[in-house]
């Protein structure tokens, strides 16, 4: 059986380091917010070119801390409208309103799956404030564009770059995480940088922003029982921060090598029934995933698991269509609806074998 995705594999030659430094963790009997995190928190920050980064518990927090934030400072409001594609998975929906703000759903272009400028310029309105970018299974969205319109509009712009941990805007020439105003991450096991838990972090060269967060991650206090805002606990946890230091340093080769095994799926599956990702090729795209797109995806999957081979959705259910946000299920997008109703991801990590990339593509070319 080939694994979706081996993360007992992708962690296994850091063990031998992971446990030193659990061992110097327990030792020193500080366990939150320590040295392992204030290295990450430079050394993420470099990474990505920005001035600041704020460890926090999660990527969904880290969105909705940066939204908190802007509202704290006043550049935004409860009830301001934020646009955000249609076709990302929920978490990025739930920033907005676990944040009192009001999503607008963008379609996304139908070749990337990345929110459209186009759909962008047309639900500009003065009650949208900001905007929400994802850059969706870790391909860059089209910051240049994007960025052009909400500055001749005074838009925010965020990005979510849960999915795209140092893919590199070549117009730009900055990595995700500084491409916008403030980006959140997550460090959830599966990323291409994966925690051993959960984890996140904000990126921002926004001074008054990083301050803002630090205290709102850390209940509202820079002091200890002396608190300025309200605000929560969502604090990187030490340990976690130890093994993101450790697996910081292989991010690049082994994007790199997912790239490789991409350009081999992108050469060499050629089925007039499998529709391939859109790549131009450069260091954009991470491929966070591999997806494709299939019309009667429940025949092809059943077909993959005769074949044992292993597949996730990404995702199966458009976000307008949750129980959770009935009120915007009448909404026309289809689009959106269209992508998640035939995208499939099948296996791509850096630990795959040459002989797990050979089947692939066999299986799929006979499909």
């Amino acid at each position: 059986m080939i694994k979706f995705l081996d993360l007992n594999k992708i962690n296994s030659k850091y063990e031998d380091e992971f446990s030193s430094r659990f061992k110097a963790f327990l030792k020193s009997g500080y366990y939150i917010k320590g040295s392992e995190v204030n290295q990450f928190e430079q050394s993420f920050a470099t990474y990505c070119g920005t001035k600041h980064c704020i460890g926090v518990a999660n990527g969904l927090d880290a969105l909705t801390l940066i939204f908190k934030g802007y509202i704290e400072l006043g550049k935004l409001n409860v009830g301001d409208e934020v646009m955000v594609p249609a076709n990302t998975y929920i978490a990025t929906m739930l920033s907005i309103l676990n944040s009192g703000l009001k999503p607008v759903f963008i379609e996304p272009d139908n070749e990337t799956f990345n929110i459209s400028p186009s759909e962008i310029q047309k639900h500009i309105k003065p009650s949208v404030k900001a905007i929400l970018v994802v850059h969706l299974y870790g391909q860059l969205a089209n910051m240049s564009e994007i960025n052009a319109i909400a500055k001749t509009n005074n838009l925010l712009v965020i990005e979510d770059a849960a999915q795209a941990h140092g893919a590199v805007s070549i117009s730009e020439e900055k990595k995700a995480g500084n491409l916008s105003d403030a980006s959140g991450f997550s460090f959830y096991p599966t990323k291409n940088l994966g925690a051993l838990g959960d984890a996140g972090a904000v990126t921002t060269n926004d001074k008054e922003l990083a301050a803002c967060i630090k205290l709102l991650h850390n209940y509202g206090s820079s002091k200890k029982y002396v608190n300025e805002k309200i605000g929560i606990n969502s604090r990187l946890d030490e340990l976690q921060a130890s093994f993101l230091n450790i697996k910081l340093r292989d991010l690049d080769q082994d994007n790199e090598k997912r790239r490789e095994i991409a350009k081999q799926y992108l050469k060499r599956i050629n089925n007039p029934k499998i529709t391939l990702p859109f790549y131009d090729g450069s260091h954009n795209h991470v491929f966070h995933v591999f997806v494709i797109r299939v019309e009667g995806r429940s025949h092809f999957t059943s077909y993959l698991e005769q074949n044992e081979i292993g597949y996730l959705i990404h995702y199966p259910i458009a976000p307008h269509l949750q129980k959770a946000l009935l009120p915007y299920k009448s909404l026309y997008l289809p689009i959106t609806e269209a992508i998640h109703d035939t995208v499939v991801s099948i296996p791509l990590s850096p630990v795959m074998t040459t002989v797990e990339i050979e089947t692939i593509i066999n299986a799929l070319n006979l499909y």
